[in-house]
This record gives C-alpha cells, structure tokens and sequence, in this order.
C-alpha cells in the first residue's frame, strides 16, 4: 500500500528565504503525523504547498498516490483542510457554511445537505445548525472548521493549528474529536501544532521542523528517549571557572552543556547526580543559585534537538499579525 504522502526534496523558496527546505519525509496511511514547530518555521507554508495552494520551488511530493505537479486538481478534490485561520462566513449560518463549501466541490445538495447535518451532529453543532457563526464561541467556529474540512468525504485531513487560541477546556475537546477521526473512520491526518503537550499527547510520529527543514522524526516516546537520560539545570552566580569537565568524569553523568551562569547536564539517575554536582560546585568555590531536575519531556527532546525552546522563536510580521487575528477572532 503507497503513504498517503511521500516527499524528497520538497522545496519552496521566496527570493533567497527558503520556507520550506528539502524536506524528505512519510505519512502512513491511518497515521496521525504531527509536524511541531514555532511560528515561522514552515510548517503552514507545507501544507500549502502540499494540498497545491502554493507550487513548490523544487522537489517531488505525492499526496494519495497522486503527483502534486500532475494532479493538483484531484489531489485537492481528495484531501480535506482545517486551516489555522478562521474561513467560515460570519453573516451565514453553520450550516450555510458548511453546504457553500460542499458546493465548492461540486457535491449535489442531495448529498451535501444530509451529509452537513451528519457532520455537525459529529462536532455537536446540531442545535447551533442555524444560527449565524457570528453567534458563535472561538470553540464552536474551530469545530465548524473541522466539519466543513470533512464536507468532500477526504481520506486525508490537514490540521493547521487546530486549537490556536482555544482555552484548556475547549482544546482538550477538539483533541478529542481528532482522536475519534482516527480511531473510529480510519483516517489519516497531518496536524501542525507549536504545543507540545498537544503533539505528544495525539501523535504517532512527530516531525520536529526549525527554519524550513526537519531536524528529526520519531515517536513521541523515541524523542524523549534520545535525550539519553534525566536533564539537571544548574545555576551558578560566577561564570568562570568552566569545570565541565570536571562534572563529565562523575559517574552517570553522561553528558555536559555550559552557557553562561548554567550547566545543561544529562545523567543517567538525576536524582543521585544531582548530589554530586553541588558538592563539586561547592568544593571548586562556586555558589550554586538554582537547580532543576525534569525527566525526558518532549520540550526537553525540542530544546536538545534545535538548540533553543520553542517559545523562544519569533514569528515572521505575516505569522505574527495572522495568529493575532485567529486569537481575536477566537475569544470573541
């Protein structure tokens, strides 16, 4: 059976900035893929590239079987999208929204209406069918999205963002409907998202992309794993002297990281290390400020794998003012 996409070499370049950078990367079919980045990273310009809303610079991509460069007109007839910014016209109503996309596929009323109204049952919307999105909470217009993503019957679902602005409540909701595509219809979906807690908890594989291209692909439970141990942050008020050395040579410890004032080091047991650590500190004359210990988490595996936290990178002016508008537009 073919992935329900394949890339090599996908590129989309503007001017000299390449967006998206030669990425070679397979989605099974039935798989929930995650791709986890910041804002900025590339991951909607993906998308778009990969449903043909935007044409690649280079590079070859199939999305069911189907050649982008080939196809596109059928590749988009086959996929379903649930952007990150909200489409749905406010002056309609729920279910206008979703039979205007319906008709945008050139799918009969016949089967469009019935098919509207089973969907909108799916994300609970069937009381709120008739009034206008306008009426409507940040949470009931991503869950619209997500129908009328579902309106053309796609074996395939894009989830660019799905809960961007949504509160705990409502987030953990919307996983919940995401779980039950996959679980319950069989389908495969590709999902971008800069929560971690969200790709780790929907996911089977995760892409981790920075600046346009993948740094590395596993589980959630692979990622984790290759920190290669428990992570201890230490503090310390002097910069100098540098005795990463000296912590490398105690046993369990496997590895050391020095950045200013802070030890990065990983052990084998963290709790034990950690005692050893401070007492070298101290017999070398240096004040230890702050001490932290965390278990393998993915935020760990981004940070070890990328060199910075995710919520470090700043948006492009363009992402930026679009997640200001989806916020917005979310918590009205």
């Amino acid at each position: 059976m073919t992935a329900a996409i394949r890339t090599s070499g996908l590129t989309k370049r503007y001017g000299d900035v390449r967006a998206v950078d030669a990425l070679d990367l397979t989605v099974e079919r039935g798989e929930l893929y995650g791709f986890l980045g910041p804002n900025g990273a590339g991951k909607t310009t993906t998308i778009s590239v990969l449903t043909t809303l935007l044409t690649a610079s280079g590079g070859k991509a199939v999305v069911d079987g189907l050649d982008i460069h080939k196809h596109p007109n059928e590749v988009r007839r086959r996929v379903g999208v649930v952007p990150q910014e909200y489409t749905a016209d406010e002056d309609l109503t729920g279910l206008q929204n979703i039979l205007l996309c319906a008709d945008l596929y050139g799918i009969p009323r016949s089967d469009s209406k019935p098919h509207a109204m089973e969907l909108l049952r799916l994300v609970e919307l069937e009381d709120a069918a008739d009034r206008k999105v306008s009426t409507y909470s940040g949470g009931m217009r991503r869950r619209l999205e997500l129908a009328s993503g579902l309106i053309n019957y796609p074996k395939l679902l894009f989830l660019d963002e799905p809960t961007l602005g949504l509160d705990v409540q409502t987030r953990t909701a919307v996983w919940n409907y995401i779980r039950m595509l996959k679980e319950e219809y069989r389908m495969t979906l590709f999902l971008t998202t800069h929560y971690l807690e969200e790709a780790d908890s929907l996911c089977d594989r995760i892409a981790i992309i920075d600046h346009g291209h993948i740094v590395r692909i596993g589980t959630p439970t692979e990622l984790k794993a290759s920190i290669g141990g428990d992570v201890i942050v230490v503090g310390v008020a002097e910069s100098d002297p540098d005795i990463s050395d000296d912590i490398r040579k105690l046993s369990l410890v496997k590895d050391v990281k020095k950045s200013d004032h802070e030890y990065r080091i990983k052990s084998e047991v963290g709790e034990e290390s950690s005692i050893q650590i401070i007492d070298l500190l101290r017999s070398k004359g240096l004040q230890v400020t702050k001490i932290s210990l965390t278990k393998p988490t993915l935020d760990e595996a981004y940070l070890e794998f990328t060199g910075h936290g995710i919520r470090e990178e700043e948006a492009s002016k363009m992402d930026a003012f679009k997640h200001r508008v989806t916020l917005m537009r979310a918590r009205r």
